[in-house]
């Protein structure tokens, strides 16, 4: 495999983390907020876990199981949060997953980062599909996975247990490479690495 590129959007360069993202990582993920939007953050986030998390990142795309991208701002390089799909090769599928630090809620990085790497997960992976989850809880997470072009698909009832909350439905999206092609060949996007 290839060394794991950096993708550029209008606002974002999403690119793989780095050592030196350990503080600014565990600033942002450290907020009960993202723990309580999220399946796999705990809470509080133990300060310890950023930097091994980090280091094996480029085993994973390596490998060919996934990416994961830290999301930054283009006009100052802060990190804003991070993006990644995990793979199923045997599928041809991938999970696509995203969190957004609470200060940059509302700003749209979600859907723009999302998007992009949708795009690089069909032509890098040659992935047929990309699936996604959200809590019932959460519909803003909902709305960045329709605005870029999942589907509903289903929900599943008290299918994750959160501490604090109890059982929680998951409300599932996807989308198709070729759905996903026409809607770009349609909007006339192109995608920039």
């Amino acid at each position: 495999m290839d060394c794991q590129p950096t993708l550029k959007t209008k606002r974002l360069n999403l690119r793989p983390f780095r050592p030196d993202d350990a503080g600014a990582l565990y600033a942002l993920v450290s907020a009960p907020e993202i723990a309580a939007t999220t399946l796999r953050i705990p809470h509080p986030y133990p300060r310890e876990l950023a930097g091994p998390w980090i280091a094996g990142h480029a085993d994973l795309f390596e490998s060919g199981d996934g990416v994961i991208f830290a999301i930054v701002q283009r006009r100052d390089a802060e990190l804003v949060g991070c993006v990644g799909l995990e793979c199923d090769g045997c599928n041809r599928s991938a999970e696509l997953g995203y969190w957004i630090g609470l200060p940059y809620w509302n700003r749209g990085y979600a859907t723009e980062a999302a998007r992009m790497v949708l795009a690089f997960g069909f032509a890098y992976f040659g992935l047929h599909a990309v699936k996604s989850s959200h809590f019932a809880s959460n519909p803003a997470s909902g709305r960045v996975m329709e605005k870029i072009g999942m589907r509903y698909e289903g929900r599943r009832r008290e299918h994750v247990f959160k501490e604090g909350r109890g059982f929680e439905d998951l409300v599932d999206y996807g989308i198709l490479n070729g759905d996903f092609n026409a809607q770009v060949l349609n909007s006339g996007e192109t995608a920039r690495g």
